[in-house]
């Protein structure tokens, strides 16, 4: 008998660097701008509603390689690719295991598909990974595999790479619970960030409302919603939310291991300006 595979994908924000965990775990928390709450409580009440995974699949915006790259380590270490934060930010801790057969059978199907991969046997987990999964699973229980995107950051290509990934995933027998978080944000200007003019809150709405509708709305066909996806940049204000698309890109994977409208669309506040998450529930 052929078991099923239940794959929950989520496209996420991962908030500025380590603040999310630095705000979380300060005792001065109440003197501190609240940059992250809902995100925080976003992502927690995620981990509350589906079902414990067996394993994690991570698509983050902070690893780029000429090829698609998959960690195979059984136990990697913490990469605190960010600069700047008070010394306990490099003390962060979140000891989760690899899983290197699941990592592999993701390296070998991808290349069966045309789609260049190789494994990493070195490279440890990035923020992207370490800072949502401190919120969502602090206990550090579940494996963990993390994927790169492609350094040429074409939004067909991601797609194409989420598309591949659904038919691995659910041919991988050894687990039938499989949770893809996209990690990124949906609206990445630093400088707009901390920019608190009328305009610049009218230009984040306008490309979080499109990408609201984009993403969630039943009214496109798969063809529509995958074309407006790939051509994301002629949304409004589209390149103002993204004067560069990594952390736009791990969405591009989310939506192409779907191919549907998402199942639940998120809008909240993160740092200062509007954001999106969104779910899809699959059993394959």
């Amino acid at each position: 008998m052929v078991r099923s595979t239940q794959i929950t994908t989520a496209y996420i924000s991962h908030g500025g660097g380590p603040l999310p965990l630095l705000e979380m775990q300060s005792s001065e928390a109440a003197a501190r701008p609240d940059y992250h709450r809902e995100m925080i409580d976003v992502l927690t009440a995620l981990s509350e509603e589906i079902p414990k995974p067996n394993a994690i699949v991570v698509i983050s915006a902070h690893w780029e390689s000429r090829e698609i790259n998959v960690t195979t380590n059984a136990c990697p270490t913490l990469i605190y690719d960010y600069y700047g934060f008070p010394e306990e930010a490099y003390s962060i801790r979140y000891d989760a295991i690899g899983e290197p057969s699941l990592a592999t059978s993701i390296v070998d199907g991808l290349n069966k598909k045309g789609i260049n991969a190789s494994g990493n046997g070195t490279r440890g987990f990035d923020h992207g990974m370490f800072i949502p999964l401190s919120i969502m699973y602090p206990d550090a229980d579940i494996p963990v595999v993390q994927l790169s995107l492609a350094a040429d950051l074409n939004a067909a290509k991601h797609v194409a790479l989420g598309e591949a990934l659904r038919d691995i995933l659910a041919a991988h027998q050894s687990m039938d619970r499989i949770l893809v978080l996209g990690s990124g944000s949906s609206f990445h200007n630093m400088k707009g960030f901390f920019d608190n003019s009328d305009t610049a809150l009218k230009r984040a709405r306008n490309f979080n409302a499109w990408l609201q509708d984009t993403i969630h709305s039943s009214a496109y066909s798969e063809s529509e919603r995958r074309g407006k996806l790939i051509e994301w940049f002629k949304g409004p204000n589209a390149l103002y939310a993204h004067p560069r698309e990594e952390h736009l890109l791990p969405l591009h994977v989310c939506y192409g291991l779907n191919n549907r409208a998402s199942d639940k669309a998120i809008s909240l506040t993160l740092l200062t300006k509007p954001a999106s998450m969104f779910l899809w529930q699959n059993t394959l």
